[in-house]
């Protein structure tokens, strides 16, 4: 058997529709009435800044953490942005943190053929770490956050060879980071729900607990061998709960879209409309236009969303005909730095990069529209507000030196700053 790599199971795609941008001609000096009660809230303006790469460039007022259209209160904080195109932050739809090595000692990795592999692989990595799960994934998220990413979901592994500690690690590093990233966290059966004894039970704890947003599933066919009790297990978890499902899906054959008919018909069934995610969706790109048409129209009208990867061009998700019935789709990073691959880097604005060059983009728009699903994919399939640069969005924005949008994507600049909530959090690759 050809052994598997995870640019061999892991690809995709996605670009979500557009973003526009609004700037203030601020000016630190507060109107005359209400100056008091101006006073009392967070102001800052980032002045001189292209929002997009506008050719003019202008100021950017933030009160208590959102653009505003208006005027700068009285006393705000003036950051000198010198030209600086600003851009949206982006957002990781898709990342494992507990399992990287990332800033620790080079791992070897060993052959694999199959996902079973690759799991006793994570097990012996995990026994192997002297660092704690939380301070792998505090490492790596602060890393994201330098680089630019404003929120992200992370799956995280639950199975009996770890109990809960993945989530209570990537908790800790969620809290560490919590005024300057937005973080989910999916507990995730990578062993099999139903095929490793005791992970059912650990679903429900986590499910229980409060640390976890949303519970996970992975190939309930190929896999766990076992579709309707994985599927009716995960979905009865997350109806008894409230918290939402984040199911992986491999298959690229009538397996796939077997279970992914079964996750549309459980959705409908436990009204759980908005709530249901499907990450890498293999076999989506396979279908005929007319099965592809019927199950966007499903996915759109119970506002499933979809999350991919772009590690190659022939699994890319047929994300034209997928927006035509308003399905929501999502970018992400995948694993980084594990024992299922050496590469990875939590870098967003590299995997915009990533999913321009797989998919063969070259007119302008083709690159901006790469970066758009970076930054408003994810943050749709995540349930945030767009940080579109209009009044009242949230003020999470990159200051990066360039011409222009396109060419961001392609040269991937040095992000000077990055902004969360109005507030500076990173400079020059350093978290602040």
């Amino acid at each position: 058997m050809t052994p598997l790599s995870r640019r061999g199971m892991l690809a995709g795609a996605a670009a979500l529709a557009g973003t526009g941008a609004a700037a203030s001609s601020a000016s630190p000096a507060a109107a005359a009435s209400g100056a008091r009660d101006d006073r009392r809230r967070k102001a800052v303006v980032f002045r001189d800044v292209r929002p997009l790469g506008a050719r003019k460039a202008v100021d950017l007022t933030v009160v208590d953490g959102r653009i505003t259209g208006g005027r700068a209160p009285h006393g705000a904080e003036v950051v000198d942005c010198d030209g600086r195109i600003a851009l949206p932050s982006l957002v990781d739809a898709h990342i494992h943190p507990d399992k990287t090595t990332w800033g620790g000692d080079w791992v070897t990795r060993k052959p694999a053929s199959g996902i079973a592999d690759y799991c006793a692989q994570d097990v012996e990595l995990f026994k192997s770490q002297s660092r704690p799960v939380g301070e792998r994934a505090y490492g790596l998220m602060a890393h994201a956050v330098t680089r630019g990413t404003r929120a992200m979901r992370a799956h995280v592994d639950v199975a009996p060879a770890y109990d809960l500690a993945g989530v209570e690690g990537v908790n800790t590093a969620r809290e560490r980071l919590r005024h300057a990233l937005d973080v989910q966290i999916v507990a995730f059966p990578q062993h099999g729900v139903v095929r490793t004894p005791g992970t059912a039970e650990l679903l429900e704890e986590a499910a229980r607990s409060g640390q976890v947003d949303l519970v996970g599933g992975i190939d309930p066919i190929s896999f766990d061998h076992a579709m309707d009790e994985q599927l009716d297990l995960v979905f009865g978890l997350a109806d008894r709960h409230g918290v939402g499902v984040d199911i992986h899906l491999h298959d690229r054959d009538e397996k796939g879209t077997k279970v992914l008919r079964a996750i549309i018909d459980r959705t409908r069934a436990l009204s759980l409309r908005g709530k249901v995610t499907v990450s890498h969706v293999f076999c989506l790109p396979n279908l005929s236009d007319r099965e592809l048409d019927v199950m966007a129209a499903d996915l759109g009208d119970l506002d499933i969303s979809l999350t991919t990867v772009a590690p190659n061009e022939s699994l890319v998700l047929p994300i034209a005909k997928l927006r035509e019935h308003g399905v929501r789709v999502g970018l992400g990073s995948d694993g980084v730095r594990d024992s299922w691959s050496p590469f990875g880097n939590a870098d967003m604005l590299h995997r915009t990069h990533i999913l321009g060059w797989v998919t063969d983009v070259r007119l302008d728009e083709e690159l901006a529209d790469c970066y758009r699903v970076g930054a408003h994919g994810g943050s749709d399939v995540m349930g945030l507000d767009r940080a579109d640069l209009e009044p009242g969005a949230p003020a999470d924005f990159v200051l990066v030196r360039a011409e222009c949008l396109p060419q961001v994507v392609v040269d991937m600049p040095q992000r000077d700053m990055v902004v969360h909530g109005g507030r500076v959090v990173a400079r020059n690759g350093k978290l602040v």
